[in-house]
């Protein structure tokens, strides 16, 4: 919940308060905000933005809220809303708080000529909240697709060609160009290093929106259960659990839910940290300068990590029971893509199948 004038900095009491098992499913690390609410959202988005850009208008980023949750609930113009139950409306609005601290805590942590100003902020946000537009089907141009995740793949250059439509619509065409590319920074299409931007503040706007992604994913509270449970079916339906080699040969890399759990704590410390650490330069850290030096977001990692370490070491799968609520923009799609996800695997019976253990998780 947004307070004026205290959204920046936790107080002591409640950051103590962190990593309790109080934690309700669907808030952020500090269980202060409902990120499945995007009126909440916005609102504690709203206070960070106040007090860290005094004065400026918030009208553009209420704008994008309003049309965010419109895309993602079915009621956006020519869309049918989210399908995709495990990158669902939960995931983008507590990735856009995230970031929205990240801004704000670097924005206290560096020098006048190196901060990133109120406009290229608003940009950053705005792009946030549409950075997995592109798992969001048109009504026309994707009528034969069955479901969002078959976009996995490539769902991020969809969410860039979404942000070219709509930033106009919202009189921020001059920033089409910045920020359909620095949406590729959530992704995997696109070689980070190969990204080329001419101001150093627009590659950290990157930075900050990877960091921002990757830390929400992994630090919810439900993050074990949605991998095994949603994520899984949804490389499934995208093809990237089993993937079609040629003609009746399949290149399997995730052979259940569990599985993908199995291989979850390598690519943690071979994909995840590189990216956070390396890829994005440690930008995690700018959360720190809102928390007293704590960093929420890498505690609710490490536990939900050294968590996983102890089931597969024990085997005890049925510790894993939590079960999230779904936010999504149409009714049927938990049902309809676990059909999918039975049809699919079925035709794999009987075909020439052979293991692959890269690290391809692009979530």
């Amino acid at each position: 919940m947004w307070l004026p004038g205290g959204a920046a900095r936790m107080t002591n009491k409640k950051a103590q308060g962190f990593m309790s098992q109080d934690r309700r499913n669907d808030y952020d690390v500090t269980n202060t905000v409902q990120v499945s609410d995007p009126a909440s959202v916005r609102d504690a988005v709203h206070g960070l933005f106040s007090e860290t850009f005094p004065g400026m208008s918030f009208d553009k980023l209420w704008l994008a809220f309003y049309d965010f949750e419109r895309l993602f609930t079915g009621r956006y113009p020519g869309y049918k809303g989210c399908d995709t139950t495990y990158h669902d409306m939960q995931h983008t609005l507590d990735m856009t708080l995230a970031l929205a601290r990240l801004v704000s805590g670097y924005e206290q942590s560096v020098e006048p000529p190196d901060r990133l100003g109120a406009k290229r902020a608003q940009m950053a946000i705005v792009t946030s909240l549409f950075h997995d537009s592109g798992y969001i089907r048109h009504e026309t141009r994707d009528r034969d697709f069955s479901n969002g995740a078959e976009f996995t793949l490539y769902h991020v250059s969809r969410s860039a060609d979404f942000l070219r439509r709509y930033l106009p619509e919202i009189g921020l065409a001059k920033d089409v160009g910045i920020a359909s590319m620095i949406v590729h920074f959530t992704g995997y299409e696109l070689d980070l290093d190969h990204i080329e931007l001419d101001d150093p503040r627009d590659v950290i706007c990157g930075h900050l929106i990877g960091t921002a992604d990757l830390l929400a994913q992994m630090a919810d509270r439900c993050y074990l259960e949605k991998c095994r449970d949603r994520l899984y079916n949804e490389f499934v339906v995208g093809g990237v659990a089993v993937e079609n080699a040629k003609p009746g040969e399949y290149r399997v890399r995730y052979r259940s839910g569990t599985d993908l759990l199995k291989k979850t704590p390598v690519f943690y410390q071979h994909v995840m940290r590189e990216r956070l650490n390396s890829k994005f330069n440690r930008g995690y850290r700018y959360v720190e300068v809102l928390y007293d030096g704590r960093n929420p977001y890498i505690d609710a990692i490490r536990n939900n990590m050294t968590h996983l370490v102890r089931i597969i070491e024990s085997g005890d799968w049925s510790l894993l029971r939590r079960k999230p609520a779904v936010f999504l923009g149409v009714a049927a799609a938990v049902h309809e893509i676990e059909q999918l996800v039975a049809t699919q695997l079925a035709e794999f019976k009987g075909a020439k199948l052979f293991a692959d253990d890269s690290l391809l998780m692009p979530v």
